[in-house]
């Protein structure tokens, strides 16, 4: 059963995200979305607290920690910057499908070399992201947007299987309007040597897990909107009283709130079934579909309740509605992830089930 207690190792472990978000991130957010990087110092202190290394496998130095682990850690560090968290995890969601579909024995090669090297990125994107033209063992084509600003190593999903690309890449910086501590670039590929992977159920389940990465960080984007703008509400005063206690805004800071909470829920509902190797992969996609969906209020309503502040970047509330926004753009976007949640929900997502920790 879905139990909602993250246990005493997980709880300092999103006690420990929370902190180093609070204190390295939140306080240097529109610096770091300026120089669309983060120091190399925070990046440091990432790596050594181990949050860069959280779903590794041990055997690679990782800490071998499961998709709940990671949802909950996304959830604070994507409050106070999503683009930087982005930016801080050399791997991020590339990483599963070189665990779901990879050779073992390749895993090494590809994963150790982005450690051990500082300000080091993989990105992963779905064949759905842009123009390519994919071949036995090259791929060309251009990618209109990827989250950074450099890439070196590139992982497309492309039905039932993966490419990993590590050469033939041209980045293009572009402006960006969300992430952009993250970096933002137009990818070009010119016969790009890539190798690949096969296998329906992993490729399936490493999208799965990818799309909880993304959702998780939106979730924490969400909450801290939603914050701000109720502790502003009660601040700011209109007629005598607080702005909040007026019926109007008291009810939208409510439904604000609930909305949010509700996708915690599935987020977190899915990411349990993924580590106890229970079907997940159409619980991914409705909890990303509706991460994205609850977005599309709480961002604009956080605006609204700010006015005229809401558009200015004294106050983060309209950072929070970009990055909301670019995340839900990631994977091939939400009518990809409604359309394969309906398809697997209605058939009733059964593929076959795992014991946990075991690789398909």
């Amino acid at each position: 059963m879905f139990d909602l207690n993250p246990g005493e190792e997980l709880g300092l472990l999103v006690e420990t995200a929370r902190s180093f978000a609070e204190n390295e991130l939140a306080p240097e957010l529109r610096r770091f979305e300026s120089t669309r990087a983060v120091d190399e110092t925070v990046g440091r202190k990432f790596s050594q607290i181990g949050l860069s290394g959280l779903e590794i496998p041990e055997s690679l130095g990782g800490s071998g920690l499961g998709a709940v682990a990671r949802v909950l850690v996304n959830e604070e560090l994507g409050a106070a910057d999503a683009g930087a968290a982005l930016a801080l995890d050399p791997l991020g969601p590339a990483l599963y499908p070189l665990l779901e579909l990879g050779d073992e024995s390749a895993l090494p090669e590809l994963i150790t070399p982005l450690l051990e090297r500082e300000a080091t990125r993989a990105v992963l994107v779905s064949d759905r992201d842009g123009k390519l033209e994919i071949g036995a063992d090259s791929v060309s084509g251009r990618i209109p947007w990827v989250p950074a600003d450099h890439v070196d190593l590139l992982i497309v999903l492309q039905g039932d299987g993966a490419l990993a690309i590590r050469g033939g890449m041209k980045t293009s910086t572009v402006r960006g309007s969300g992430l952009r501590a993250a970096g933002a670039s137009e990818l070009q590929l010119d016969k790009a040597v890539a190798k690949r992977w096969q296998g329906e159920p992993g490729a399936r389940r490493a999208l799965a897990r990818a799309r909880l990465y993304v959702a998780s960080l939106i979730v924490g984007v969400l909450r801290q909107a939603a914050e701000f703008s109720r502790k502003y509400a009660l601040e700011r005063t209109a007629f005598g009283k607080p702005i909040a206690h007026h019926q109007a805004l008291a009810f939208l800071i409510t439904d604000m709130r609930t909305a949010v909470d509700g996708a915690r829920l599935l987020v977190q509902e899915a990411a349990w079934h993924c580590d106890q190797g229970l079907p997940c992969e159409g619980l991914a996609a409705a909890a990303f579909v509706e991460a994205v969906e609850v977005s599309r209020s709480v961002g604009p309503n956080g605006v609204q309740i700010l006015g005229g502040h809401g558009f200015m970047q004294d106050f983060p509330v309209e950072k929070y509605m970009r990055e909301a926004r670019a995340l839900g753009l990631m994977l091939g976007g939400v009518d990809a992830a409604r359309e394969e949640a309906g398809r697997l929900l209605c058939e009733g997502d059964t593929p076959v089930a795992l014991s946990h920790g075991e690789r398909r």
